[in-house]
């Protein structure tokens, strides 16, 4: 399992030898820790890491006749083969288990992920599951099959119930992802309701993009105004693509989400986010956009609760020389149907509740 996950880094990497060295290294420790069990343990009892990521397709190579994944076929146009899918699922397992060095994250919200199958992959044959990884999924009625899901480590995190909460409308025509929500007990003791989301997409056009994505916001902004009722002092964490900017109406306006200190029922932590080399999460024509974001309750912010903001995971294979352009950009699967062999189109953001003793 993790063997393989080591060598399939190492050809990723051979361009640089340096790199390869460093990446063994690293990724045979984890091996090594994994197998002591010592990884089913948090080495910080007071720090609860959760990580959103945008996986860019992370679809099986196998025809589904109730989807439209006819492009992630073998014999597609993009030539989905199962290599090239098995590369995939280990790529995204390097990305978690480097993201927040030792103390892995407890959560890990995923979207366009297209079924079970394709994460009971992604936790057992890259060594997530002897980290002590799980998964929580639904089927949703997006119709090329992209769902969202969660991971989370069994040992810090005691799931209490998951549901999908539907959002598409078929008499109106309109279908698109399901919120994931998931209740469970972080720090052994305090309730977290947590909201996994991929907003529409600006495809066909700002005007009709923009009110779908208010119509996800609302219902959205319902569930967080059910559980507020029953405690005003819950602790709700959302994360996800929103496919738009903090400040935008459909988390602004409709959720309520505004910088610390705003006010609001809700903390964009996305607004300040922390990074070195990007300024951003997604990148289109030069421009850096930040649509991956995580907003949490005021009640995780106020003691004995604390997030100190947004980051963005900068993994220096995550990214690569932007030539049309300046600086650097997210190296990615594909563009267009022609494959590159990276990892997302989106970078991954993380951030870490603390709780004081």
């Amino acid at each position: 399992m993790m063997p393989v996950l080591i060598w399939d880094f190492m050809k990723d990497r051979k361009k640089n030898r340096s790199s390869v060295i460093i990446s063994l290294t690293f990724f045979g420790i984890i091996f090594f820790y994994s197998q002591t069990n010592v990884l089913c343990q948090s080495s910080r009892s007071d720090l609860f890491p959760v990580l959103f990521y945008n996986t860019e397709n992370l679809f099986d190579c196998f025809d589904d006749t109730l989807k439209n994944d006819e492009e992630f076929l073998p014999e597609s146009q993009r030539h989905w083969t199962f290599k090239r899918y098995n590369e995939k699922v280990n790529k995204m397992a390097k990305v978690i288990l480097a993201s927040n060095g030792w103390d892995l994250p407890v959560l890990v919200g995923l979207c366009e992920v297209e079924n079970d199958a394709v994460l009971k992959r992604l936790v057992w044959e890259t060594g997530l599951g002897e980290a002590g990884y799980r998964f929580i999924h639904h089927e949703s009625p997006d119709k090329r099959g992209i769902d969202v899901a969660l991971l989370y480590r069994k040992a810090m995190f005691r799931v209490l119930e998951d549901t999908a909460i539907c959002v598409s409308d078929p008499g109106a025509g309109f279908f698109t992802r399901d919120i994931l929500y998931v209740k469970g007990l972080m720090f052994d003791e305090d309730t977290l309701n947590v909201f996994v989301c991929h907003f529409p997409s600006n495809y066909g056009g700002e005007l009709s993009s923009g009110k779908s994505r208010l119509k996800v916001a609302k219902k959205l902004h319902e569930l967080c105004d059910s559980i507020f009722c029953a405690d005003k002092k819950s602790k709700i964490l959302i994360m996800g693509d929103m496919n738009e900017p903090p400040g935008s109406d459909a988390t602004g306006r409709v959720l309520k989400a505004g910088r610390k200190g705003s006010g609001m029922s809700f903390i964009d932590i996305s607004f300040d986010i922390v990074a070195s080399r990007v300024k951003g999460t997604i990148k289109y024509h030069g421009q850096w956009s930040v649509f991956d974001r995580i907003i949490v309750s005021r009640s995780l912010i106020h003691e004995p609760f604390s997030v100190e903001g947004m980051y963005v995971v900068e993994l220096s294979f995550l990214l690569e020389p932007d030539e049309s352009y300046s600086g650097v950009k997210p190296f990615r699967t594909y563009s267009g149907p022609g494959y590159l062999g990276g990892f997302s189109d989106h970078l991954p953001v993380k951030a870490i509740i603390r709780k004081e003793e």
